[in-house]
């Protein structure tokens, strides 16, 4: 299996995600350059976190003209992995991939911080490894994370199961007090219809190893791992 890291000017993250695939997963790895054309040879795509193209105009609204997104739209309409992370979540919106829209914060102001997310379904090839309800630390890092959908989309994520992850208390508990960013009913995650395509705003690539302070993120991309070979 080979992960792709997608490289757009002005994201920053690319070398996390890298780093968690080679030295923490242990698995081939390779960068793929935003002019690219084709995304062949690849199992999983991970859009990475940071400001993509200065998040000018507005947060991923340009990085969906990326030559490469056209190549990555076919790659996940053939069932390919594909898992945007921080700004990597907000381009796959931007780019149709999946439903909803991430605005301002709440308040209006920068948050970063290690929080909760509550697993709400271990039926996607991103969370497999894990059982609803579990409890993760992982840290987020935005000014625009706040999810929003109009109520049909919403009643369909929720009735279709395509919420991945809440913010949730330490108690695991989905308070408005653990919403750090104002999401519709504490969204942090979600995927497609076809579920193979999960953004979320929180960073597991920042949360890999236990020496970041939690470890919690690299069952995200050990349930990638376990799909793939079982797909294989």
């Amino acid at each position: 299996m080979k992960f792709g890291v997608v490289v757009i000017p002005g994201c920053y993250c690319d070398h996390d995600c890298y780093y968690a695939i080679e030295s923490v997963v242990r698995k081939p790895v390779d960068f793929i350059w935003h002019e690219e054309t084709s995304v062949k040879g690849f199992d999983a795509i991970i859009l990475p976190g940071g400001f993509a193209y200065g998040d000018y105009l507005r947060t991923g609204a340009l990085a969906k003209f990326s030559p490469v997104m056209n190549a990555i739209r076919d790659f996940a309409k053939k069932g390919g992995l594909v898992f945007g992370i921080c700004n990597g979540f907000q381009i796959l919106t931007e780019a149709g991939l999946l439903p909803g829209a991430l605005m301002r914060n709440a308040g209006t102001k920068y948050v970063c911080k290690f929080l909760h997310l509550r697993t709400e379904t271990a039926n996607t090839p991103f969370t497999n490894l894990m059982e609803k309800g579990r409890l993760l630390y992982i840290p987020i890092g935005h000014g625009d994370g706040n999810y929003y959908a109009d109520d049909d989309t919403l009643k369909r994520l929720e009735g279709n199961d395509q919420v991945v992850f809440r913010y949730a208390d330490a108690n695991g508990n989905i308070t408005p007090e653990a919403n750090p960013n104002g999401s519709l009913n504490n969204i942090a995650g979600i995927v497609n219809e076809q579920r193979n395509v999960l953004g979320m705003m929180p960073h597991p690539d920042r949360s890999s190893e236990r020496i970041l302070g939690s470890s919690d993120g690299k069952l995200i991309f050990e349930s990638m791992v376990h799909a793939l070979v079982n797909a294989g």
